[in-house]
This record gives C-alpha cells, sequence and structure tokens, in this order.
C-alpha cells in the first residue's frame, strides 16, 4: 500500500538532484518532505510487522475475513485472490477482485484482518457508486496517460525554461495537475474504505477489544501514506509552477 509513496520519495529526491533553478527555500522544503515521507513509511511497516505477529482471536486469515465481509456486504461477484509483492493489496474495479499480498492473504493476524477489511471496503464503495471513487476511476486513463510522457516534458520543459522558452514547462504542468488532482480524490476513497472496514470489523466482532484498536491505528498509518503522498504531489506542482514563472519573468 505503500509502494506509490515510495516511488513520489524517488521521484522527488531526483528532482531535488537535477533541478537546479530550485531557490534554496524550495530546496530545503523538499528534503525535509522526503524526511517526513520516509519517516511515515518506516512507521507503516513496522505497525504491519508488529501487528502482523499478534494472530486474530477469531482465527480467520485475512482471505476468510474478505470473504466474510463481501458475503455480509452483499456482494458475490468480487472474487478474492493473492498477488506477489510485499504490501501489494488493492482492489481491481475492473476485475472485480480483491488482491491480497501473501502476507495478509494467508495468515489470520490482527494486520491481515485490517487490510483484507479495507480492501474489501473499496469493494463495497464500487457496490455502493460511491461518487469519489467512480470520480477517480473516470481520471485513470487520463493519469495513465500523462504520467507515461510527463516527466521527459517536465524535463525538457525545466532546462528550456532556464533559456528563456516556458512554453512546454506550462504543458508539463498541466499534465502533472492530473496526477495532483488524482492523489487528492484518493484521500477520501481511502479513508472512506478505511471507515467502512473499522466500522465492520466492530460491528461483526471479527476484531475483539482490544484488537480493534490495533487494527484502526494500523488503518490510519496507511491512510497517512496516503496524505504524504498527496502532499508529495501537491509539493511538486508548486515547485514547478515557481520554476514556470521564474522563467516567465526572465522571457
Amino acid at each position: 500500500m505503500n509502494l506509490f509513496l515510495e516511488g513520489l520519495v524517488i521521484d522527488l529526491r531526483n528532482k531535488v538532484n537535477s533541478i537546479n533553478t530550485m531557490t534554496p527555500s524550495i530546496l530545503i522544503v523538499s528534503l525535509i518532505f522526503i524526511g517526513i515521507s520516509m519517516a511515515v513509511s518506516a512507521i507503516l511497516k513496522s505497525r504491519f510487522a508488529a501487528y502482523s505477529k499478534i494472530p486474530l482471536k477469531a482465527r480467520l486469515t485475512g482471505k476468510e475475513v474478505a470473504e466474510k465481509m463481501l458475503k455480509e456486504s452483499g456482494i458475490y461477484d468480487v472474487k478474492v485472490v493473492s498477488v506477489q509483492g510485499f504490501l501489494s493489496d488493492h482492489y481491481n474495479p475492473l476485475t472485480k477482485t480483491v488482491n491480497l499480498s501473501p502476507e495478509v492473504y494467508s495468515n489470520y493476524s490482527v494486520a491481515s484482518a485490517a487490510i483484507a477489511a479495507h480492501e474489501c471496503g473499496h469493494a463495497v464503495q464500487h457496490s455502493d457508486a460511491y461518487s469519489w471513487l467512480m470520480l477517480r476511476s473516470k481520471l485513470v486513463p487520463a493519469v495513465q496517460f500523462s504520467s507515461s510522457i510527463v516527466n521527459w516534458i517536465l524535463l525538457i520543459g525545466v532546462i528550456m525554461a532556464s533559456s528563456g522558452n516556458s512554453t512546454l514547462l506550462l504543458v508539463g504542468i498541466g499534465l502533472f495537475a492530473a496526477t495532483v488532482l488524482f492523489s487528492l480524490i484518493t484521500l477520501p476513497v481511502e479513508f472512506d474504505a478505511s471507515r467502512r472496514a473499522l466500522a465492520w470489523l466492530n460491528n461483526t466482532n471479527v476484531t475483539s477489544t482490544d484488537e480493534y484498536p490495533k487494527a484502526k491505528n494500523a488503518l490510519t498509518w496507511a491512510a497517512m501514506t496516503y496524505v504524504v503522498a498527496a502532499l508529495a504531489a501537491v509539493v511538486t506542482l508548486i515547485q514547478y509552477v515557481m520554476i514556470y514563472m521564474g522563467g516567465r519573468d526572465r522571457d
């Protein structure tokens, strides 16, 4: 669940090293933000590791938790499958599959229950035609297209802006803005999925009174990775806008 965050951290680090048109203040903010991103990612991993060692008293694996939540939510056309990758858990609305990492799929821990329920929360959103999820799904093609070319356009645009031509950089900023919008829309989608998951875990007593706070804490830190990713996208966009403004002033 934190792969997207780690990708943005690497991208930010590369930009910090390569874009020498940034002002010192922007560079300092970038370095601070990279540190925060790494800290949140490290805390999430430590929480997952700790809660993965706490056996769920209900003795349900992540797969069984997911299937139980789907059934009790009246959803019968979604499959629960195992996929490779650490914390690679996600819901795919196109294939209608809840995809769980091996650590979640086959283990019966507090962490597995929390993550499995969260991903099923997305399936419930899909079934309910949750507006923010529907909007995010519509943006996927545009984001996929922009992400495939935006880094090259921004890189060339920054180089051209340093010589007084900022037109291409403006195009890159427009494309990158789609990614920023996608990241921001992701926030209510993720928080709502966690809300649905926690409500179900509590109401069905899948988690006991002492397990529930741990499940909630795990999902809270997972959500924080999306918050940091969204902020990273916003900060990066602001950086490019400031570079564009500087280049335009030189025109």
